[in-house]
């Protein structure tokens, strides 16, 4: 399986880097949804099941099962697949639909999870749902993106495709969900450059970087428990942007950049043209801007009219959630 699985590798990673338009700062972004299977997670996904593989966890016949609000799963899903192996994804009521179409197409069976937990999210309830399968099956194997350290090992090659593309660079800004981007990138950037700054940038109602959760209906960016692996990343600075001001992102990195791209990438941006507009600079910085996914799979939510607006009453009028 490993033979196979390497014939994938030439088709994950040295993803397209490209200038922005922004007065206040060198602006450049990383244009990661041109990985295998359409975003970063990707990069995780391809580690995770190679060292299972190589440690004899993952064989032939085993099942593979992951908590996942949409990329994660869709990685897996592509290179079990391709692999011919056995995948359930357990996902909850945010996935975009599209990518809930997607997995049931391509997966061995997939679980939907509807129960809020404690925080007021579906992450908990995910990963105990993970768990009472795992239990029932023979010869399964989680692909944990949350406490495996073979999530962010899977992004150092991304981490040195970035010190080979820049002399001068002053900061990085990265989403966290799984925080295996994060951590992968700033542990190994910082162990050559350590000047580099790592932003982490999340939203509202995670708990990553908060004490207070609260209901987020937005994928692939925060989470409903901090990750254990984030402990490994070395973080400058966090930018907290609301599930709005999210969209708002989006909309602007769409018509300023005409880059028509994620939930998380429009967090990112917005949170780097504010860093750069209100930080104060002797000279123009150099900003890296990791963009995770594209935004085809969020045509039904944060690119809908009528969904945004049904969001903004349920975020506005509290009664109402």
């Amino acid at each position: 399986m490993l033979t196979e699985l390497n014939k994938l590798a030439a088709f994950i990673g040295q993803t397209p880097l490209i200038r922005l338009e922004n007065e206040h700062a060198d602006m450049f972004a990383k244009l990661e949804y041109n990985n295998f299977s359409g975003s970063s997670k990707d990069r995780a996904a391809f580690s995770i099941i190679y060292h299972g593989i190589q440690s004899g966890a993952i064989n032939e016949g085993t099942t593979i099962i992951a908590s996942s609000s949409g990329n994660l799963a869709i990685a897996v899903a592509s290179i079990c697949r391709r692999l011919h192996l056995k995948f359930i994804p357990v996902i909850d009521p945010n996935i975009n639909q599209a990518y809930e179409s997607l997995l049931n197409l391509i997966s061995y069976k997939v679980v939907k999870v509807t129960k809020r937990d404690h925080t007021g999210g579906y992450l908990l309830t995910r990963i105990d749902t993970v768990n009472e399968l795992y239990a029932g099956i023979d010869n399964a194997f989680i692909a944990d993106q949350y406490g495996d350290p073979n999530n962010y090992k899977g992004y150092y090659g991304l981490g040195n495709e970035i010190l080979t593309s820049f002399n001068k660079l002053d900061y990085i800004f990265i989403a966290v969900s799984s925080s295996g981007a994060i951590t992968g990138i700033s542990t190994s950037i910082k162990q050559k450059r350590p000047d580099i700054k790592i932003v982490g940038v999340d939203v509202e109602g995670s708990v990553i970087f908060s004490h207070e959760g609260g209901k987020r209906y937005i994928s692939g960016i925060g989470a409903s428990k901090r990750p254990p692996i984030i402990e490994n990343a070395i973080i400058d600075d966090v930018v907290i942007v609301s599930q709005l001001s999210l969209i708002e992102g989006c909309h602007e990195l769409l018509n300023e950049q005409a880059i028509f791209a994620g939930a998380s990438s429009g967090a990112v941006y917005l949170a780097a043209k504010n860093y750069a507009k209100y930080s104060e600079h002797t000279e123009k910085p150099t900003s890296l801007l990791i963009f995770p996914d594209k935004g085809h799979t969020y045509l039904d939510t944060i690119y809908d009219k009528a969904w945004t607006e049904q969001l903004a009453e349920k975020l506005l009028t509290p009664s109402a959630q």
